[in-house]
């Protein structure tokens, strides 16, 4: 998996059961992130690769993203979970502001 954070980019090995957030805080990504609920957005990141190894999107990122983004392949960093391993993944953190 390759993490695009603010200031800092690496690749890392993905953990099955950790959100996109949990790997960029271990790894010290500056993905930066105010809530981890899914309400703040500041983790909002795009999956430029990889997505179909995210479970599904969250009630929080349906209520918290636009439909059209979760379409072009945004989540937040603090709701997308890894669910399987075994193909590339490149992740940007693209916060709003």
């Amino acid at each position: 998996m390759y993490i695009q954070g603010r200031t800092v980019a690496k690749t890392i090995a993905p953990m099955i059961g950790k959100t996109l957030l949990d790997h960029a805080l271990q790894e010290e990504i500056d993905m930066g992130f105010s809530c981890a609920r899914g309400t703040c957005a500041r983790c909002r990141c795009w999956i430029k690769e990889g997505s179909a190894q995210l479970a599904p999107p969250t009630d929080a990122e349906w209520d918290r993203l636009e439909d059209q983004e979760i379409a072009e392949g945004y989540r937040l960093g603090c709701q997308a979970v890894v669910i399987t391993t075994g193909q590339p993944m490149h992740i940007v953190h693209k916060p709003y502001f």
